[in-house]
């Protein structure tokens, strides 16, 4: 399934269940407390999205420090901003899918096979093997003194 299509049916669909679930959650609740709960979950989230954001950010730096390449915590810190927009939303569904994304075992999985995926995609020649690559490497001036010995 092309990503255009995915795209259009959850356009289509999400908003439709979300009506549906509102419509639910109102009539066994009420209006008034179903709406309140919608702001409550926006306002918990963006508290959350916000922790966990700067404990992301502190993670990157401190990877960056150690000058190794943060790509979970780049691609998890991804997964919390679509959290945030998901718990902006109006709608128990879509909060339901950000609070997930706020669980940080469940959100490292998704990174760290996200990289995995990336890693695997670009590794791959143009006949889905392996490509690798051998040769040398060295300074230009450990190069100049090799020419001239």
């Amino acid at each position: 399934m092309s990503l255009s299509r995915l795209l259009f049916i959850l356009f289509l669909t999400v908003p439709l269940l979300e009506l549906y679930i509102l419509i639910q959650v109102g009539s066994v609740l009420g209006p008034l407390p179903t709406v309140l709960l919608c702001i409550f979950t926006a306002a918990l989230g963006a508290a959350l999205i916000r922790i966990q954001g700067l404990q992301t950010l502190l993670r990157v730096r401190q990877k960056l420090e150690r000058r190794e390449m943060p790509a979970v915590e780049l691609i998890s810190g991804l997964i919390l901003l679509i959290a945030g927009l998901l718990l902006l939303i109006p709608g128990f569904f879509t909060d339901t899918i950000g609070f997930l994304c706020l669980i940080p075992p469940f959100r490292e999985r998704i990174a760290t096979r996200l990289v995995m995926r990336l890693i695997a995609s670009n590794t791959r020649g143009p006949d889905d093997q392996t490509t690798i690559l051998e040769g040398e490497f060295w300074e230009e001036e450990e190069a100049r003194k090799r020419l001239h010995h």
